[in-house]
Order: structure tokens, then sequence, then C-alpha cells
């Protein structure tokens, strides 16, 4: 697909795995023709704080960033045809008020709103071990056309660093994305 033009939503919601996020954003920044909305639940905050020790600073990024409750983001409705949303890293709460159509911020009504519209979802939870809830959870967003990328590396590529290791899941994200970028790729 042609990255020309492409709408992006990137939704980081309060689970652990921060490192995701911020290896999706840093490869999303080195794309061009790509407008990304962003948004951050209050509990990714705290992750990314925790986990990359600074706080989330949106100036790094030239995305746009929305607030939670902002019903008022372009994706808050299917018109302005975003036609992908990334929820990464997903939390397990975020995946079961999405399967139950629960929209109660602009995380949950953007997902929505995607499902509806027939466009690509990409979710990819960051959790162990699944609960039978969780599982079920994930197969009604497999069922309703998501696309469920769990965060479980790969290790083929022999990635040195967390960063290298991140890539990994965060490189087949940009590929069910359909997004070009440079990536290890078996047999080559």
């Amino acid at each position: 697909m042609n990255e020309q033009n492409r709408k992006i939503v990137v939704a980081i919601a309060g689970s652990s795995g921060s490192i995701y996020a911020k290896v999706l954003l840093d490869k999303l920044s080195l794309m061009s023709d790509i407008q990304v909305g962003l948004v951050l639940s209050d509990n990714a905050r705290v992750n990314w704080k925790l986990e990359n020790h600074q706080d989330f600073d949106d100036a790094t990024y030239s995305f746009k960033e929305y607030g939670k409750q902002d019903f008022y983001a372009p994706f808050a409705s299917g018109s302005a045809q975003y036609d992908t949303m990334i929820i990464c890293p997903a939390s397990m709460g975020i995946v079961s008020r999405i399967a139950t159509g629960i929209s109660n911020d602009l995380m949950t009504r953007a997902a929505d709103v995607i499902l509806k519209e027939r466009r690509k979802l990409i979710v990819v939870p960051r959790e162990t071990p699944f609960s039978l809830i969780h599982l079920r959870n994930m197969t009604m967003l497999t069922e309703a056309g998501a696309i469920i990328c769990p965060a479980i590396p790969s290790f083929y590529s022999d990635p040195k660093t967390a960063v290298e290791i991140a890539a990994t899941v965060v490189d087949r994200v940009l590929d069910l994305a359909q997004l070009e970028h440079e990536s290890y790729r078996w047999g080559e």
C-alpha cells in the first residue's frame, strides 16, 4: 500500500510494554506522508515514565496528540477516513471494552469507528498469561475484524538489545499496517 496520505491512529493503553510504543513512534516518525493521530491513557503515561525513565513528551514527536476524552478528534468519526488504528501496547481492560462495545473514551470510540467502517484495527496485547476471559475478548475482536498481534518477540534475527527485541514485534505491526520499512526478513 502506498504510504502517501495515510491516516493512522496510534493509541497507547495502560499495560506494561511502553518500549513497544516508543519503538513504534520512533519508526513512524521516520516515515513521510503519514498523518498520525495519537492518544494515550493515563496509565500509559505512568508506565511510560516507569519503563522509559522519563515523562512522555509529545514534543518529541511531530504527531498530533488528542486528549483521552476529546470526542472532537477527527478519528472519532468515520468521515475522517483514518484507515488504520494501532493499539500498542493494549491492556486487557481496553481489549475488553472494545470487544464488548463500550465507547467511553476516545481510544475505545476510535476503535469502534475503525471496526464499524471495516478498516484495519491492530491490537498489540501485552499480558501474560492470558485468562479465558482475555482469550474470549481477543476472539470477539478477531471475529469483528481486528488483528491481534501479541507483544511476543521473535529471536531468529538475533536481537542484542531490548529495543531490538521490541522491534521484532513492532516490525510485524508495521507489516500488518502495510507500511514500508527496513526489517529483518526470514531467508534474506
